[in-house]
Formats: C-alpha cells, sequence, structure tokens
C-alpha cells in the first residue's frame, strides 16, 4: 500500500478517532487488563495509540483547533504541578504523579481536537457505556465465582478494581444509558441501553460501595427525569418494571453485602465516615502549612502523616494540600469551565451531562478522583459537545430519534384509548 495513501489526513484522522473510541471503551475496566511495565494497563495504551495517530494528523494538516476555555485550564493545573517539582516534599512522588498527569489528562486535548461532528461524540458515548457494561459482566464473574461464596466475601468487584472505583464508574455509565435509549434507532442498542440501568444498579450493590450506593441515586433519579422529559407515559412503564426489578435485587445480593450498605445512616450521623474525618482533619493542617502552593502534585499522604498509599478521600482536599490555594483555584476552574459548557447544550443532552456531573461531584467528595482517567475524559467530551451545541444535527441526534417518536405517539394514542371511558 502506497505509502501516500497510509499517511493520509483523512485516514489518519479516522484511526485516531477509533483509537479514541477504544480508549473510551476500555477506560471502565482498564486495571482488568494490565500488561505490566513498560506498557501498563490496556486504557493507557489505548491512550498513547492515539496521540501517537493524532500528533501526525496534526503536523500534516498545518494545524490544531484553536483551544477552549477547559483546554487553557487543563494546561495551566498541568504546569503548575510541574512546577510544583520545585518545592514539593516529596521529589520521588511528585515526579511520577506529573507522569501520570500528562497521561490522564492528555484526553481532553485529544477529544478536543479530533471529536468534530455530533456522531463522534455519540461513538464515545456507546463506547464508554459499552466499556461499563464489560465492567458490570467482570463483576459478576467475580461474585458467581465458588471462592467468593465460600469466603462470604462482602464486597465484589472486577479482578485487579477497587470497589469504589467499580461502582463511580457504573453510576457514571446510567445517564448515559437513558440518553442513548432514546435516540438509538437499532432496537438491540436500545435494549443494551436500558437493560445496563438495572445491571449497572445490581453492579453497584455488589461492590457495597457506600458513596457508590448514593451517587447511583442521583444517576437513577436523573435517569428518571429524563426518560421522563422524553416521553412521560413510556417513562412511567419503563420505571415501573424497574421498581420491579429493584425489588428483585433483593433476592440476589448478599445480606453481609446489603448490611453494609444499610450503615450509610449510621456513618453520617456519627460524622466519622469510615475514619475520612480524621483523614481530612490530618489534610487540613498540613494544607494550614502550605496554603497558597501547597506540598507539591501527590504528596498527600506524605504531607499529612499517613501511611504510604492512602488517598484523601476528597479531591478538594486533595487539591488544597497538594497545590495550595492556587491549585484548587485552578482545578475549580476547570469545573466551572465544563458547567458553562453543559449549560451550551439543550434538552435531553443536558439532563443526561448535569446528571453525569452531579454524580461526578458526590463521588469526588468522598473520593480522589483527580488523577482518574474517566475524570478528565467525561470533561473533555462535556467540552466538546458545548463547543458542538451551535450545530443542529446534535439536538437532532440526542432529541429522541424520529422513529422512536412516531411509535411513541402510536403507544400513548392505545394507552390513551384503552383508559378512556
Amino acid at each position: 500500500m502506497p505509502a501516500s495513501f497510509i499517511l493520509n489526513g483523512f485516514d489518519m484522522r479516522r484511526a485516531a478517532v477509533i483509537f479514541l473510541v477504544l480508549y473510551a471503551f476500555a477506560v471502565p475496566w482498564e486495571y482488568a487488563l494490565d500488561l505490566g511495565e513498560p506498557l501498563g494497563n490496556i486504557a493507557r495504551i489505548l491512550n498513547v495509540l492515539t496521540l501517537l495517530v493524532c500528533v501526525p494528523c496534526v503536523v500534516e494538516a498545518g494545524r490544531i483547533r484553536r483551544p477552549g476555555a477547559l483546554l487553557c485550564l487543563v494546561f495551566a493545573l498541568y504546569m503548575f504541578f510541574v512546577c510544583s517539582f520545585f518545592w514539593t516534599v516529596d521529589v520521588i512522588t511528585t515526579f511520577g504523579k506529573i507522569r501520570s498527569y500528562i497521561q490522564v489528562m492528555m484526553s481532553v486535548w485529544l477529544i478536543w481536537e479530533l471529536v468534530e461532528t455530533p456522531e463522534q461524540l455519540r461513538d464515545l458515548l456507546r463506547a464508554f457505556v459499552g466499556g461499563c457494561w464489560v465492567l458490570a459482566a467482570l463483576t459478576f464473574v467475580n461474585f458467581t465465582t465458588a471462592s467468593s461464596i465460600v469466603t462470604g466475601q462482602t464486597r465484589f468487584a472486577a479482578e485487579g478494581q477497587d470497589p469504589n472505583d467499580v461502582a463511580r464508574f457504573l453510576d457514571l455509565g446510567m445517564p448515559f444509558a437513558a440518553l442513548l435509549f432514546t435516540s438509538e434507532s437499532r432496537l438491540i442498542l436500545r435494549l443494551a441501553a436500558i437493560f445496563y440501568i438495572p445491571a449497572g444498579l445490581l453492579a453497584v450493590l455488589l461492590t457495597a460501595s457506600r458513596g457508590g450506593f448514593s451517587a447511583s441515586l442521583a444517576a437513577l433519579a436523573g435517569s428518571a427525569v429524563l426518560l421522563g422529559v422524553w416521553k412521560p407515559k413510556r417513562a412511567s412503564i419503563i420505571l415501573s418494571i424497574s421498581t420491579i426489578f429493584a425489588g428483585l435485587l433483593w433476592l440476589v445480593v448478599p445480606q453481609s453485602t446489603m448490611d453494609r450498605l444499610g450503615t450509610i445512616p449510621e456513618q453520617l450521623a456519627s460524622s466519622d465516615l469510615n475514619d475520612r474525618l480524621n483523614i481530612w482533619i490530618a489534610g487540613w493542617h498540613a494544607f494550614a502549612r502550605e496554603p497558597w502552593f501547597g506540598h507539591g502534585a501527590g504528596t498527600y499522604a506524605f504531607a499529612s502523616g499517613l501511611s504510604e498509599g492512602d488517598t484523601a478521600h476528597n479531591t478538594l482536599m486533595a487539591m488544597l494540600v497538594t497545590g495550595g490555594v492556587f491549585g484548587a483555584a485552578l482545578f475549580l476552574a476547570c469545573i466551572v469551565s465544563v458547567a458553562w459548557y453543559v449549560s451550551q447544550t439543550k434538552g435531553l443532552l443536558r439532563i443526561a451531562l448535569v446528571t453525569t456531573l452531579i454524580v461526578w461531584a458526590i463521588t469526588a467528595m468522598v473520593g480522589s478522583v483527580e488523577e482518574n482517567r474517566a475524570t478528565w475524559l467525561l470533561l473533555g467530551w462535556m467540552a466538546a459537545a458545548g463547543r458542538l451545541a451551535s450545530n443542529p444535527a446534535l439536538a437532532t441526534l440526542f432529541g429522541g430519534h424520529p422513529k422512536l417518536i412516531r411509535r411513541s405517539a402510536l403507544w400513548d394514542a392505545r394507552l390513551d384509548s384503552a383508559n378512556s371511558p
């Protein structure tokens, strides 16, 4: 094959988009397939491949897409953490975190540069929900293994992944699944989307993650609102079936798992939050010692006097300790800019994105997600959605598929005639 054809800009860009979609698919279950150093997990490999293909596209085109507010803020935040190398209290850890941050943050630029159409944005959403399906399936496999049953295991998660992370990823997929259900025209895709919601909820329950379960309530509420806005009568039927299914979950989830989830009110009443309060107090004392520029990227445990490997269990507290007021302000500015991009969207897409942002915020209050690939992937495609908001095709694509709207109208008419005296 001639080199000119291989390096053709269109073909290379298409390949880069394919790798980006595969990356979105792999992020939820990335640690379930880890090849070890120097390759790392599957998401890391696909991220690097996307970058390696995207850069020649940009060079050949001789232009780069004008950066938006989020991209500028993310770059400023990364450069701030690079500079923290000069005042960090733990040089080795900070150096490692600088390397990690560039890997997870680069997805913001890749999405901004490569996603040009609403269809490509939808492909990313499809891929992420598909990855969440894989994560749920791997969690079910862990639950059904003989060893788990014999040992009386309480928490279940995909092999190699943390239960809290698993619950967070599963929660984030629910609003997007509801959105895809309203916009897909093919029956198989619609079924895969709507059945993910109960399957994802079951997998969240199996993780016994209290923060994840709390966030799942917000995800379910947002999904219900989205379906209700789309077609109220159709949504009522779906929600009724989901309620029955939710009742059946009690027969599947082990009692010990449900007992752990039942301690949420107790944890809130005690203000202990599974020892998180002490971790936050230690972090606050560390922040007070270096309030402006922080102690350096990745130094929360060292600066707070905690054991190696401990985390802040709160994203804002982690940013305050490691980056001080300036670092935390840059991070919050990233979130504000994303909220602005989301506000530019309309209809069902806006409901899905707002719900996802709320779910992310809830999980960020009880977990350190600032260096999580899913965080920057989600923020990146929210910014891309805001940029594409002026494209009429975006509203058409996520406003409910025309065939589904006509079918829903016929269904509603039948319901009305059946209920009429």
